[in-house]
């Protein structure tokens, strides 16, 4: 059974940064096209970055230049670096994981696997 945890959220002020951890059991991150998504209050679920199992990275145009995703193999983690925080990026992070290794599709109903969510926000 595929579980993912997300930890890492908080509050900060715009400008700041926050790192956000996906650990996983039941999965290995290392061998699947794995992605961040987030969901503000009243907003539909967006993609963020997308990590396939061979390196490339795909970020979406808002979060370009100042989010960045990476695994640790060894500890099975996905992370979410994210600096330069703006009020906007308020909202639940997702950690989602797929059964495929490319990332051919970046929409979240590729994803079987989703965690909880971690909320951040970011005050102006």
């Amino acid at each position: 059974q595929v579980q993912l945890v997300e930890s890492g959220g908080g509050s900060v002020q715009a400008g700041g940064s926050l790192r956000l951890s996906c650990a996983a059991s039941g999965y290995s991150f290392s061998r699947h096209c794995v992605a961040w998504f987030r969901q503000g209050v009243g907003t539909e679920r967006e993609r963020v970055t997308h990590l396939n199992a061979y390196g490339r990275t795909i970020y979406a145009d808002s979060v370009k230049g100042r989010f960045t995703i990476s695994r640790d193999n060894t500890k099975n983690t996905l992370y979410l670096q994210m600096n330069s925080l703006k009020p906007e990026d308020t909202a639940m992070y997702y950690c989602a994981a797929s059964d495929g290794s490319l990332c051919l599709s970046l929409e979240a109903t590729s994803f079987a696997y989703f965690g909880q969510g971690t909320q951040v926000t970011v005050s102006s």
